[in-house]
């Protein structure tokens, strides 16, 4: 009785459709270091955003710590007895310095908030500009 041929493999059928189109050979370790660097871009554009976030916090905390301050003297000096005049001029001092800290607060968290998120997208653009680098070498090198 003659003996079957044997059936080819899935794999090895798609690799000789590769031999035959002549496709180059994919290199494995290049594919994974690239998304590796791309994973390492994106963890260290998180980890910008989280300072960003924290120093936002620590901002919006030392704020709150100054307003609560500046109405603490403000309540004793109202209660402190003077002349209505006198108490008129603190209150327009205390609504005067109280406008100029949340501007200058204002300005301090935009900042901030500002210098974050330029810092992350840096990164992650600095990282595409490399990925488009390796792409442009690898293609250059297969020439």
């Amino acid at each position: 009785m003659a003996k079957k041929p044997e059936a080819e493999s899935f794999l090895d059928m798609f690799s000789k459709f590769g031999r035959d189109l002549k496709m180059p050979a994919v290199d494995v370790d290049d594919i994974v270091s690239h998304h590796r660097k791309n994973l390492e871009a994106l963890e260290k554009s998180v980890k910008a955003s989280a300072a960003g976030a924290s120093s936002l916090v620590a901002k919006q905390r030392e704020m709150i710590q100054s307003a609560l301050h500046e109405i603490t003297e403000a309540a004793q000096g109202i209660r402190a007895p003077g002349n209505p005049q006198e108490l008129l001029g603190k209150q327009a001092d205390f609504a005067k310095r109280s406008f100029e800290a949340a501007l200058k607060n204002a300005g301090e968290v935009a900042e901030i908030v500002r210098k974050s998120g330029t810092e992350s997208v840096e990164i992650l653009r600095e990282r595409i500009r490399a990925s488009m680098d390796e792409i442009r070498d690898s293609y250059d090198k297969k020439k």
